[in-house]
C-alpha cells in the first residue's frame, strides 16, 4: 500500500472515499468532472454501488478510468432489487473484479421507510458475504442507528461483524462512539460543511485520527458553497478542508490522514495518474 504524497502540482493527495459517477447527469461532461478531480488532488475515487443492475457500468466507469475502485451490493432503500439469487450475484461481481474493494452500500434507512425487517433481510446476507469474502462494508444509516448498533455488536460477540465505515456520517458523537467501539471508520461528506450540522460538527472534532475518511456522495449533498448544486468529486477538497478547521489543522494534514485511513481500509495504491 502506497503512502499518500502531494500530487505532481504540490497538492495533497485526497481520496473521495464515496461517489456515484454513474448517475445520468454525469452523461455529458465526465471527462472534465474528471480532470477537475485530478487538477483537485484526487487521486482515489471508491465507487458505490445501490443495486445490482448498476455493476456493468460502474465496472466499465473503472476500466475508464484507472484510479477508480468500487463496491457491490444493495441499498436500504432499494428492497425491490433484492432477489433469491442477489447474495450470489454480488459475490460473483466481486470475486471476478480486484478492483472490487468493498461490499455496499447496505444498511438501513428508517428515514424514508418503515419497512425494518425487510431491510434488514437485505442486510444480514451482505453482513455475511462481506465477512466471507473478507472485504469492509459501506454502510448507509439514516435514523437507524439503534438497530443498526444492536444487530453489528450481535454479530461480533459470534465473531461475525465485518469491518467497514459508516459513511455520509449524520450521527451525534455518541452514536459515532458505539461504531467506533465495533471498529469502524466514519466518513464525513458534504454535510459537515452545512452551518446547522452541529452534531456532524461536533464528531469532526472528536474523531480519532486513525478512524475518518472524507468523501462526497456525489451527486448528492454538495458542500458549501455549492450546496444545491449537482456535487462531484473534486468538491472533496471543501469537506477535508471543513474537517480541517473544526479540528484545528491544516488541509494537508487532514487530507494526508484521511487518505492514509482511506488506503488502509480499502487497500488502495495512491500515486499520481
Amino acid at each position: 500500500m502506497a503512502s499518500p504524497a502531494a500530487t505532481e502540482s504540490g497538492l495533497p493527495v485526497l481520496v473521495d472515499s464515496h461517489c456515484h459517477i454513474v448517475f445520468r447527469n454525469f452523461d455529458d461532461d465526465l471527462e472534465e468532472v474528471a480532470q477537475r478531480w485530478r487538477d483537485a488532488g484526487v487521486r482515489s475515487l471508491v465507487h458505490a454501488c445501490v443495486e445490482p443492475g448498476e455493476i456493468p457500468a460502474i465496472r466499465a466507469l473503472a476500466d475508464r478510468f484507472e484510479e477508480l475502485r468500487y463496491s457491490v451490493g444493495v441499498h436500504p432503500l432499494d428492497t425491490e432489487h433484492w432477489q433469491p439469487d442477489t447474495p450470489e450475484i454480488l459475490r460473483q461481481a466481486a470475486q471476478a473484479d480486484s478492483r472490487v474493494v468493498a461490499i455496499g452500500e447496505l444498511g438501513l434507512d428508517l428515514f424514508r421507510e418503515q419497512n425494518l425487517a425487510a431491510q434488514l433481510a437485505m442486510l444480514e446476507p451482505q453482513l455475511d458475504l462481506a465477512v466471507e469474502l473478507d472485504l469492509p462494508v459501506i454502510v448507509h444509516c439514516r435514523d437507524a442507528a439503534e438497530p443498526m448498533l444492536t444487530l453489528l455488536r450481535q454479530r461480533a460477540s459470534l465473531g461475525g461483524c465485518p469491518r467497514g465505515v459508516m459513511h455520509c456520517w449524520g450521527g451525534d458523537p455518541e452514536e459515532m462512539a458505539g461504531f467506533l467501539e465495533l471498529g469502524f471508520f466514519i466518513s464525513f461528506s458534504g454535510t459537515v460543511t452545512f452551518p446547522k450540522a452541529e452534531a456532524t460538527h461536533a464528531c469532526a472534532r472528536q474523531v480519532p485520527a486513525d478512524r475518518y475518511l472524507v468523501e462526497t456522495d456525489c451527486p448528492f449533498l454538495a458542500p458549501v458553497p455549492r450546496r444545491g448544486k449537482r456535487n462531484e468529486p473534486a468538491f472533496v477538497a471543501a469537506v477535508a478542508a471543513r474537517v480541517a478547521d473544526l479540528r484545528g489543522q491544516t488541509l494537508t494534514e487532514v487530507a494526508h490522514t484521511s487518505s492514509s485511513n482511506a488506503a488502509r481500509l480499502f487497500g488502495l495504491q495512491l500515486h499520481n495518474v
